[in-house]
C-alpha cells in the first residue's frame, strides 16, 4: 500500500465508524447508510486511489469532469453519481456514465432526461432535488412544487425516481440542519401516501462533512462526503 493509499484508507475507516455509531444510535444498522465520495477537487489519481483502497461510489459536481474522470485509467469500472446541477445541454452526454443523478431539481430537466434517456434506450436513476432551507442561491424544488409533479412522476418511462435529496442552509449550524433534513424527510413520508406505485421513493441524500451525522439521525440513505475523506493530503 503506498503512503497516499494508506492516508486515505486511514481516513475512509475514520468516516465509517462516525457512520456506524450514528446509524446505531438511531436504532439503524450499518449498511443502511451508503458513502458517496465527493470528488470534485480532487485528480484522478488519487481519486483511483480512493476507489482502490474501498470506496465505490464517487460523486461529482459537474459533468464535464465526470466524463474526463470516467475515462481516467483506474477509474474505468466506478460507479458515478452526479451530485451537482445539471444543465439540460449536458444530459446526453452524462446519462450513460451514471449510475444515479442526485440533482434533478425542476420539471423540465426531469422531461429532458427522460427524452434522452429513452433513446438512448436506458432508464436512468435520479433523485428529486428539493430546496428545504430556503436559500435562496440553492437549486431544488420547493415543497409546493414538489407535491405538484408527485402525481406526473409515474409518467416518464425513461426515469426511475428513486428518492429525494437537499442540502442543509449555510448559516445556523446543527439545530438548522437537522430541522432542514427532518423536513425531507416529512415531506418523503407524506409523498409515500400519494406517490404513483411505480415511483420508489426510497433514497434520502443529505449531509456531507459537516453535518453527515446529523442527516443519519433523520432518515439519511446516502451522504456525500469530501473533505474529510482526503484530510491530510497536500
Amino acid at each position: 500500500m503506498t503512503d497516499l493509499q494508506k492516508i486515505l484508507a486511514d481516513n475512509l475507516a475514520q468516516v465509517r465508524e462516525r457512520m456506524a455509531r450514528a446509524t446505531q444510535q438511531s436504532s439503524r444498522t450499518a449498511d443502511s447508510v451508503k458513502l458517496i465520495a465527493v470528488t470534485k477537487y480532487i485528480d484522478a489519481d488519487t481519486t483511483a486511489a480512493l476507489l482502490k483502497v474501498g470506496c465505490p461510489i464517487l460523486g461529482e459536481s459537474r459533468p464535464q469532469q465526470l466524463q474526463a474522470k470516467s475515462n481516467a485509467p483506474g477509474l474505468i469500472n466506478a460507479c458515478w453519481h452526479l451530485i451537482g446541477h445539471l444543465q439540460r445541454n449536458k444530459v446526453r452526454a452524462t446519462l450513460p456514465l451514471t449510475d444515479l443523478i442526485h440533482s434533478v431539481d425542476s420539471q423540465r430537466l426531469l422531461k429532458t432526461i427522460n427524452t434522452i434517456a429513452l433513446e438512448q434506450g436506458q432508464i436512468s436513476r435520479v433523485l428529486l432535488e428539493l430546496n428545504c432551507s430556503g436559500d435562496r442561491e440553492k437549486h431544488g424544488l420547493t415543497a409546493e412544487e414538489f407535491k405538484r409533479l408527485l402525481p406526473e412522476l409515474g409518467s416518464y418511462p425513461g426515469v426511475q425516481v428513486c428518492g429525494l435529496m437537499t442540502m442543509a442552509a449555510r448559516s445556523g449550524g446543527e439545530q438548522v440542519a437537522g430541522q432542514n433534513f427532518a423536513a425531507l424527510r416529512s415531506l418523503r413520508d407524506a409523498a409515500l401516501e400519494e406517490c404513483p406505485p411505480e415511483v420508489e421513493l426510497t433514497e434520502l441524500s443529505m449531509g456531507m462533512s459537516h453535518d453527515f451525522e446529523i442527516a443519519i439521525r433523520e432518515g439519511a440513505t446516502m451522504v456525500r462526503i469530501g473533505s474529510l475523506l482526503f484530510e491530510g493530503l497536500r
